[in-house]
């Protein structure tokens, strides 16, 4: 299944949106976290996508839209 690493800084803004619920939900793909430091004016995660390609490349550019850094650890979609 691909997988994509990407790295997400949110503001205070963001951090109180429950935008994680709405990446698992509205998009066909899992995501793990694997580091994650979340204070109530900061936080940033590193997450991992796994899911068909094209859903991974929906799911990245909603979370741009969301007014947080978004930053893909790769440029080529990994399989694992």
């Amino acid at each position: 299944m691909p997988t994509v690493d990407v790295s997400i800084s949110a503001g205070k803004e963001a951090v109180s949106v429950p935008w994680m619920s709405t990446l698992c939900r509205d998009f066909n793909v899992q995501v793990r976290i694997a580091k994650a430091n979340v204070d109530t004016d900061f936080g940033w995660l590193q997450l991992k996508l796994d899911g068909p390609v094209e859903e991974i490349q929906r799911a990245v550019a909603w979370l741009m839209t969301t007014g947080m850094h978004i930053q893909s650890e790769q440029r080529a979609v990994g399989v694992s």
